[in-house]
């Protein structure tokens, strides 16, 4: 089964909203949050440093997103943050901007009105490594049918550390909506720790970790409630996805998108004025305040008919940061 939030995540069409980043009930030794997300207040829409609602509001148009997942650190610990931004969503773009979020405890029922009120549609429970397999009779059962009472859709949302039944009998319960399990991955932020913990890379992969895939897809995903994220269709459908959704919003019209979702063009420092003598039409290029951005394919004519002296072809992401994913020299 796969939630209309993950839908909506396979569509590239979910907005990540990163409102706190300090979780002050346990560290866990796999947590992927890196030096600049973990212990920090910075909010982060996708890529882009909120300062105020309009940059959320302009992420998210940007992206002419779907809905968002709200994450951090713990968006419990930050409550006023986070119906202030729950209410923000469903205001701009109405109910059917769907929202859930990522929380690692339980929150109690107060917490769970409020979300509500604010537009939170779905909670997905992420309970402490160590209580798998006794969560029964604990506070987590409860909280699964005080969320449902307060007109929230319980889930679980796991890391693929091993296959664990208790979250199929909560399904089987009727408590728990569904159950996301994600592949076990490596990142920048948890690559030390998870080798202290004796977790090794699968061979041949960047972030997949080596072990209990196998035992997860016999034991826990053959149940119609639950699915199973591998990282390779977290990076090369999700990821890329909503980088295909950005791109085609914000490319200019002498912009390639690339299979990829990555922005190409030339670019280069012959002044703008040589455009204008060789009579280039001006919508394929523009100029900035110290060099020419221009279509990739033109500028690779013109350096090769002696027009201009030089130029490099550049592919970057479509993201707020702009990152440049490869520069390539014509001379």
């Amino acid at each position: 089964m796969i939630s209309k939030g993950c839908e909506q995540c396979a569509q590239g069409g979910k907005m990540v909203l990163f409102v706190y980043g300090y979780c002050d009930q346990r560290d866990c030794f796999y947590c992927p949050l890196g030096e600049n997300r973990k212990n920090v207040t910075q909010v982060y829409a996708n890529e882009r440093p909120v300062e105020s609602d309009e940059d959320v509001i302009a992420e998210a148009k940007k992206m002419d997103a779907l809905g968002t997942s709200i994450t951090g650190g713990e968006p419990q610990e930050a409550m006023e943050r986070t119906t202030r931004y729950l209410r923000l969503l469903k205001d701009e773009f109405g109910e059917d901007h769907h929202t859930h979020l990522y929380t690692g405890i339980t929150g109690g029922r107060e917490n769970m009105r409020r979300l509500s009120e604010a537009g939170l549609d779905e909670i997905r429970f992420h309970p402490p490594y160590e209580l798998w397999g006794d969560l029964h009779g604990t506070e987590w059962e409860e909280i699964l049918y005080i969320a449902r009472e307060e007109g929230l859709t319980p889930a679980f949302e796991i890391p693929g550390i091993r296959a664990e039944q208790e979250f199929l009998d909560f399904l089987d319960e009727g408590a728990a909506e569904f159950c996301n399990v994600n592949e076990f991955e490596m990142s920048d932020g948890n690559y030390e720790r998870m080798q202290e913990a004796g977790y090794e890379l699968q061979d041949g992969h960047m972030s997949a970790v080596e072990g209990s895939k196998d035992a997860i897809l016999e034991e826990m995903a053959q149940h119609e409630k639950v699915y199973f994220c591998t990282s390779v269709f977290k990076d090369a459908a999700q990821h890329r996805s909503r980088l295909k959704r950005m791109a085609e919003n914000v490319r200019r019209e002498f912009d390639e998108v690339t299979e990829d979702g990555t922005l190409v063009y030339g670019k280069t420092y012959t002044p703008a004025e040589r455009f204008d003598e060789l009579g280039v039409p001006e919508e394929f290029y523009t100029a900035k305040s110290e060099h020419v951005e221009v279509a990739w394919w033109l500028l690779e004519e013109m350096v090769e008919d002696g027009d201009v002296e030089d130029g490099e072809i550049v592919e970057q992401y479509p993201t707020y940061d702009g990152q440049v994913v490869e520069r390539t020299p014509l001379a």
